[in-house]
């Protein structure tokens, strides 16, 4: 998921002062779900453009409903979220980004999932996490994402590198292989700042044994684990392994078709990008795990689906979301998407069972770590992102930058 621009804490202000009355569901029975009866979902990005089909299936076995899909680009969503939250106009279903489902569970406008249907133990631990807030769950988990590592094949043939790096020392060591031996302009690329530079350095972080906040809701940025991490991360930018400087939009995957990037780590749709524009490297890359430091850790994204408090349709809203998180439904959407089933039973047929680069991604999540829900967490991991641009450009020593940045954040958890 790309996060929305917009902070969570204008968003909590302003729903503030619209004094927002949904508090944790309407009380009423509803409507019933075998009623003939028309549900709003709303879904984003890619993810919206597509559920327009599998909705269209839906109805063929639920001549009763009515499924009106209304896509809605990431670069919007939090926005229309908090407007439609604030004017008690939530859509029946919604997909919710793992950034800001604890701000809107916050305020009281999602309805509690009922988890005698849905189960916990269905789903990959941190994506349960990620819908879930203030001891409640919010959210089913749709799709899951996370980090693994892409590398050129050919070209660490040619620096004398015979496997994929399996801890955080041998990936530096493969970095200046690349360099040295195999003539690539960098050794490794990951993110010297701006928004989300979050994303780029969890990998470190939480294979170090650190976080941002830990499961009590505490603020940890600061511990030694995380300086540990973020002076490793700044140490590429320092040796020049890594670009200091990287122009908005970047496209990572046209520096690796031209070998002058041969590492990166990397979301499941990057599959998809090289296999259909750059074929001509087909068979010359592969991906592993995150290397270890003291686990191999990568982060957990993806979305749920969430259910408005107010809305009236409740019953029939369950019995779709059940649909799509199902391990049937699960593989269909995989089949459609390629967004990595959150259910983990469908990761037991297909390919998602069989292919070796499909079960790469499957280990990467058995490990894989979410931030804990919190209302200002978008403020939150900004502060970090804040923090290790300032190592990555040499203005701040990692126990500074991440000193100042638990001293803001510590102000903002809940």
């Amino acid at each position: 998921m790309n996060r929305a621009v917009a902070t969570g804490s204008i968003a909590l202000t302003l729903a503030s002062a619209l004094t927002l009355t949904a508090c944790g569901g309407s009380g009423g029975a509803g409507v019933a779900a075998d009623a003939k009866q028309t549900l709003t979902v709303w879904a984003m990005g890619t993810e919206g453009e597509k559920l327009g089909d599998v909705a269209k299936e839906y109805e063929k076995s639920h001549s009763n409903i009515k499924v009106k899909i209304t896509p809605i680009g990431w670069d919007v969503a939090h926005q229309k979220l908090v407007a439609a939250a604030a004017a008690g106009k939530l859509p029946d279903v919604m997909q919710m980004g793992g950034s800001y489902l604890g701000e809107f569970a916050d305020m009281g406008v999602l309805e509690p999932v009922d988890t005698k249907t849905f189960r916990e133990g269905d789903f990959f631990p941190a994506a349960w996490q990620q819908g879930s807030y203030d001891g409640k769950t919010y959210g089913v988990p749709w799709y899951v994402d996370t980090r693994v590592l892409f590398y050129r094949t050919d070209l660490a043939t040619k620096a004398g590198i015979k496997k994929a790096p399996a801890t955080m020392a041998e990936l530096q060591s493969a970095a200046e292989a690349y360099q040295k031996k195999a003539d690539t302009k960098w050794g490794l690329s990951i993110q010297p700042g701006g928004l989300d530079t979050v994303q780029s350095f969890y990998q470190f972080l939480y294979s170090a044994g650190g976080a941002v906040i830990d499961d009590n809701g505490k603020a940890v940025v600061n511990s030694d684990a995380a300086v540990k991490a973020l002076e490793n991360y700044g140490s590429y930018f320092d040796k020049g392994l890594s670009e200091k400087s990287v122009r908005p939009g970047y496209d990572v995957t046209k520096d690796f078709n031209s070998g002058a990037v041969p590492m990166f780590f990397g979301g499941p749709w990057i599959t998809n990008l090289l296999d259909e524009n750059y074929p001509d490297i087909k068979g010359k890359w592969a991906v592993a795990p995150v290397p270890a430091d003291e686990a191999s850790v990568s982060m957990a994204g993806g979305s749920s689906l969430a259910v408005s408090a107010d809305s009236d349709h409740k019953a029939a809203a369950k019995e779709l979301v059940s649909y799509l998180t199902g391990a049937k439904g699960q593989v269909d959407w995989f089949e459609r998407t390629n967004d990595l089933p959150a259910n983990t039973a469908a990761w037991k047929t297909g390919d998602l069972a069989t292919d070796p680069t499909m079960q790469v991604w499957r280990k990467q999540m058995d490990t894989a770590r979410a931030t804990p829900s919190q209302p200002k967490l978008t403020e939150i991991t900004s502060k970090v992102d804040t923090a290790i641009e300032s190592v990555t450009q040499g203005k701040s020593s990692a126990k500074a930058a991440l000193d100042k940045a638990q001293s803001e954040i510590e102000g903002l958890v809940q």
